[in-house]
């Protein structure tokens, strides 16, 4: 638990120091906080990155020159030991909002002078009082929509700004007894155990209703939405995805970890399907394409209750040949 509560510290410095960072000054917060071999994931375009210098040049810096007086909103941060690799590793999570002003060009989304929200979601695995890897998921769909350049066809479920936890309970700076981390695990892999089969002989509303609470709320990404109740996200969500897709690979993660009510995982993909046709409004392609998650979860009793999902939607439209940032560009809708 010492380990755990050195590690938040760390983060929440990092944290500390990067909400005073400017473009000129964030490759030095970068570099005084993180290791010489520093492996970065992100979102497309930004894919995978090496080094602080190079973290900062191609995600940080552009980002605090278009989102001005940038604030952290942090709604959900705990810690946990790594379960894929046998609990030898430290991560830490932190997922919430980044606010901001849209104030110049990100990625070629035009600026809109007023507030915006950038769902983000990250991981770091910290070891050797250093950050020396990151996962950092954030909903680019979300931001283009804010700035009116929507550029999906009408969701399945609501698109939203969305809240942290309903009990406000979300940023574990304590300690917190393992036991409870474990139960939540237990969870989580319970449901990742039946999502695997895709089917257990069971309709679907059945079927997940062994591992979620009736009332669950899944806040997906832009291009799906948020969607409540097991009813409606069989019907807004679960069910149409299942049927937009075929040879469904198993599931693997890099992360997959617990701490209190709080879990979550993410891989480098999580999966790939082939796409039959349906998803987000689209055609089959007959292609495999891959799908990289990640996924927060708050447990109540023992089953889930609410889901924080961040797919790289713009990488899996890019492996089915669809550059949205581009068509966005040419002034193209998808």
């Amino acid at each position: 638990m010492t380990d755990l509560q050195n590690a938040k510290n760390i983060v929440r410095g990092f944290h500390a120091a990067l909400a005073t960072a400017t473009p000129d000054t964030v490759a030095d917060v970068l570099g005084q906080v993180t290791g010489a071999d520093y492996v970065w994931r992100g979102m497309h375009p930004f894919d995978q990155q090496s080094g602080a210098a190079d973290v900062a040049r191609v995600f940080w810096a552009p980002l605090l020159t278009s989102l001005t007086r940038l604030q952290r909103r942090e709604d959900i941060f705990f810690a946990g030991l790594n379960e894929i690799d046998g609990e030898t590793s430290t991560w830490v999570v932190s997922m919430g909002h980044l606010a901001g002003l849209f104030d110049a060009p990100w990625l070629g989304i035009p600026p809109t002078g007023k507030m915006v929200f950038l769902r983000y979601c990250e991981f770091h695995r910290v070891a050797g009082g250093k950050i020396v890897e990151t996962a950092l998921f954030c909903d680019i769909p979300h931001l283009m929509i804010q700035a009116g350049q929507d550029p999906f066809p009408p969701q399945t479920a609501a698109h939203l700004v969305q809240p942290g936890p309903i009990g406000h309970d979300g940023l574990l700076y304590d300690a917190n007894d393992p036991a409870t981390g474990a139960a939540t695990l237990a969870a989580i892999n319970a449901m990742i155990s039946d999502l695997g089969t895709w089917g257990l002989g069971l309709p679907l509303e059945d079927e997940l209703a062994r591992t979620w609470n009736d009332d669950m709320i899944w806040w997906g990404p832009a291009g799906i939405g948020a969607t409540y109740t097991i009813e409606r996200y069989a019907k807004q969500h679960s069910g149409p995805f299942r049927a937009g897709f075929t040879e469904r690979s198993k599931t693997r993660h890099l992360c997959r970890m617990a701490e209190g009510h709080f879990g979550g995982f993410f891989g480098w993909p999580n999966f790939t399907a082939v796409a039959t046709g349906g998803f987000m409004g689209l055609p089959a392609t007959g292609k495999p394409g891959e799908f990289r998650v990640i996924d927060i979860y708050r447990r109540d009793g023992d089953k889930l209750a609410e889901n924080w999902v961040f797919i790289d939607v713009l990488h899996y439209l890019n492996t089915q040949g669809l550059d949205v940032l581009g068509r966005m560009k040419a002034g193209l809708r998808t």
